[in-house]
């Protein structure tokens, strides 16, 4: 099983989040399992090709 890391915050009602690795693409949902089953589908999304031109977010190692 592959872990993923968030981002997210309650706006109101709505749960709002983000992959850290794609934080230019932004989902809600009514809770945070809702929250949660749409990120995992922006991530098969993104990950497919099926978003063109997706930007990422990485960590470079410095020696």
């Amino acid at each position: 099983m592959k872990t993923l890391g968030f981002t997210y915050w309650q706006d109101g009602k709505d749960w709002i989040g983000y992959l850290d690795e794609f934080p230019d693409y932004s989902t809600q949902g009514s809770s945070m399992d809702d929250l949660q089953q749409h990120l995992e589908d922006l991530y098969r999304d993104l990950s497919a090709g099926l978003i063109p031109n997706a930007r990422r977010h990485a960590q470079l190692e410095l020696a």
